[in-house]
């Protein structure tokens, strides 16, 4: 009989319910419980059986949880809880902040390395299954161009990022991708386009009593790595607004990648072929990679369970420190024995 898988979770809110409710899913993983800052009193989880405790009850559960899914925010959680926690434990994060993912590597690594863990980082959908078709994109079409558009929809990480601003008392931010771009990667043009070309961010936040909006505006439309570099507005709502008109946490994206897959006329060595012909400006190709979710966090956990099934093989077999999923084999994601994959899937 196969042992089952078992996780904790770190951290509840969206993501955290996501997690739990993946788990529910694949039967070849159980939860052993929910550890939390905040009272375990009050927290509710999904199933009424699941056990909520203190983080600091994860101490006593060194020999009960193979692999612990990471469920904070990327601004100031993971960068600390990813390699205190992979001291002790096997841990999948979803760190996002993809300018800061070497120096994250890094520090997960060593942990990791000397305490002979495994740590799974950058999991998700961006980072994680949109840097592989990134990944695929280059290496199969090594010249082209490769462009990544996110949304419309709720961004998660950058909305955390807007609630850690002081007089905040609640935000959402939205990601907006520009049309136009996309319409003219698609019919092959490959433009060069800037960060503010691409996308828009839109923020919906409320305010804390007495806090002074023209200073929140300041602090998150000047911030590094999440807004600074984009035109970003920022909206103030009411408590019952944001609950009634922003609850949904819908989003998306593509990564295309647009090339060629043969050398010009001009290019080749020794070539006859006519100037001017479809072969002088080698042989167009595109690869697209689309998600459309209705919920972001329950997609993303869907796929921080499957690197935490990765995460475990690894760990049982000796292969230790920090790993993102381009160092992972797909096989290893899924339930399925190898055999069977090469049967049923390739």
């Amino acid at each position: 009989m196969t042992t089952s898988i078992r996780i904790g979770i770190v951290g509840y809110g969206n993501l955290g319910r996501g997690v739990e409710r993946s788990l529910a899913l694949n039967p070849d993983m159980e939860l052993v419980g929910v550890f939390t800052r905040r009272d375990p009193e009050s927290v509710t989880a999904v199933d009424a059986g699941t056990r909520v405790r203190g983080i600091e009850a994860l101490d006593g559960e060194r020999g009960d949880i193979d692999v612990l899914i990471l469920c904070g925010g990327s601004k100031s959680d993971l960068p600390e809880q990813t390699p205190a926690l992979a001291s002790a434990f096997s841990v999948v994060d979803s760190f996002d902040t993809h300018a800061r993912i070497p120096e994250h590597f890094d520090a997960v690594d060593a942990a990791a390395k000397a305490a002979g863990t495994t740590a799974v980082i950058s999991t998700g959908w961006d980072p994680g299954l949109f840097s592989l078709q990134r990944l695929y994109g280059e290496a199969i079409l090594p010249q082209g161009e490769t462009y990544t558009f996110w949304g419309r929809g709720l961004s998660q990480g950058h909305s955390d990022a807007i609630r850690r601003v002081p007089g905040v008392a609640g935000g959402v931010q939205y990601t907006i991708p520009s049309d136009d771009a996309i319409a003219r990667v698609r019919a092959g043009e490959r433009p060069g386009l800037s960060t503010r070309e691409k996308h828009t961010r839109e923020c919906f936040v409320v305010l804390e009593d007495g806090a002074d909006a023209d200073a929140v505006r300041e602090a998150i439309v000047t911030m590094p790595d999440y807004f600074e570099p984009y035109d970003t507005t920022v909206a103030f709502i009411t408590a019952e607004e944001l609950a009634r008109d922003h609850a949904g946490a819908p989003h998306g994206g593509f990564v295309i990648r647009s090339g060629t897959t043969s050398l010009g006329s001009s290019q080749a060595k020794g070539s006859s072929q006519a100037k001017g012909s479809s072969q002088a400006k080698g042989t167009s190709q595109s690869i697209e990679f689309r998600l459309a979710l209705e919920s972001n966090p329950e997609f993303t956990a869907s796929v921080l369970v499957a690197y935490a099934r990765a995460a475990a093989r690894l760990a049982a077999s000796g292969d230790h420190g920090a790993k993102t999923p381009f160092d992972i084999a797909p096989g290893l994601l899924s339930p399925k024995s190898a055999s069977q994959l090469r049967a049923e899937l390739l």
